[in-house]
């Protein structure tokens, strides 16, 4: 997701800090945005000098320091409260007061990580959907604090990056991902219960409800620990039952088998 947001906001005509705890990261994600930006250029839709141009727009870095200067940072770390809030904390510490801090998280309360630091006013929710290049929507979440420029400027800025930004309040799973897991958690039901094959669920989504990839396969691609994160957030935050994750959801992550970037999840990679 990080990689992503970057190469759509140098793409954009921004320059870029990105910024990640170890340089094998760094390098990870500037192989993925060469071929991502490759791929336009083998289809003729940009030109070998633009992608380079677009490149040299991004800095990478391992000091956290190095975002001072930023008129935004967008934070895009692990599906965790502890770990988004410690980098809310510092980033409160290193960067001017005047800037917005904004969280890519799915489903962790924005009111929260405001609340972490000294301009709650100032953070707000910025949920780009994967993969960043190709999906039009960001979904704009307020906290309880978060104020109407904080909230136009990131408005502004998600329609100068070519995406549409579409506003919803602080909330549990938020809008996306409170509609979309518990339909994935229900697929990982019906596996688990013997109901059908993993086939024939994602078969049946597709071709019966014209989803362009079955629930299966989408929690393959977002990472079955992001689903199970996402899954515990809801029945934490909503104390009701129809949110429990499914115990093979559960087994999987235990397994290590968290989807396309493990090489395995309820398909083989």
């Amino acid at each position: 997701m990080g990689n992503g947001i970057a190469q759509v906001a140098a793409r954009s005509g921004f320059d870029v800090v990105m910024r990640d705890v170890a340089q094998e990261f760094l390098d990870r994600g500037m192989t993925s945005i060469d071929k991502s930006l490759q791929r336009d250029v083998d289809k003729e839709r940009l030109t070998k000098d633009v992608k380079r141009s677009i490149i040299e727009r991004i800095h990478t870095t391992t000091d956290l320091s190095a975002l001072s200067e930023a008129f935004i940072v967008v934070e895009a770390v692990t599906e965790n409260f502890e770990v988004k809030s410690e980098v809310f904390k510092t980033l409160d510490r290193l960067t001017k007061p005047g800037i917005i801090l904004a969280s890519n998280t799915s489903s962790i309360s924005i009111t929260k990580l405001g609340a972490a630091t000294q301009r709650p006013e100032k953070v707000i929710g910025m949920h780009f959907m994967n993969p960043v290049p190709v999906m039009k929507l960001v979904e704009i979440i307020r906290g309880a604090a978060t104020s109407d420029e904080t909230f136009e400027k990131t408005r502004g800025l998600t329609e100068k990056l070519g995406k549409l930004p579409l506003e919803c309040h602080d909330s549990p799973g938020f809008v996306s991902n409170r509609v979309l897991m518990p339909m994935i958690n229900e697929a990982i039901f019906a596996l688990y219960e013997g109901v059908a094959t993993r086939e024939s669920i994602d078969g049946i989504m597709k071709q019966g409800m014209n989803h362009p990839m079955g629930p299966l396969a989408l929690a393959d691609f977002i990472g079955l620990d992001v689903c199970l994160a996402i899954m515990n957030v809801l029945h934490d935050g909503f104390s009701d039952s129809k949110y429990r994750p499914c115990p093979l959801l559960k087994r999987y992550v235990d397994a290590g088998w968290l989807g396309k970037k493990t090489g395995r999840g309820f398909y083989e990679y």
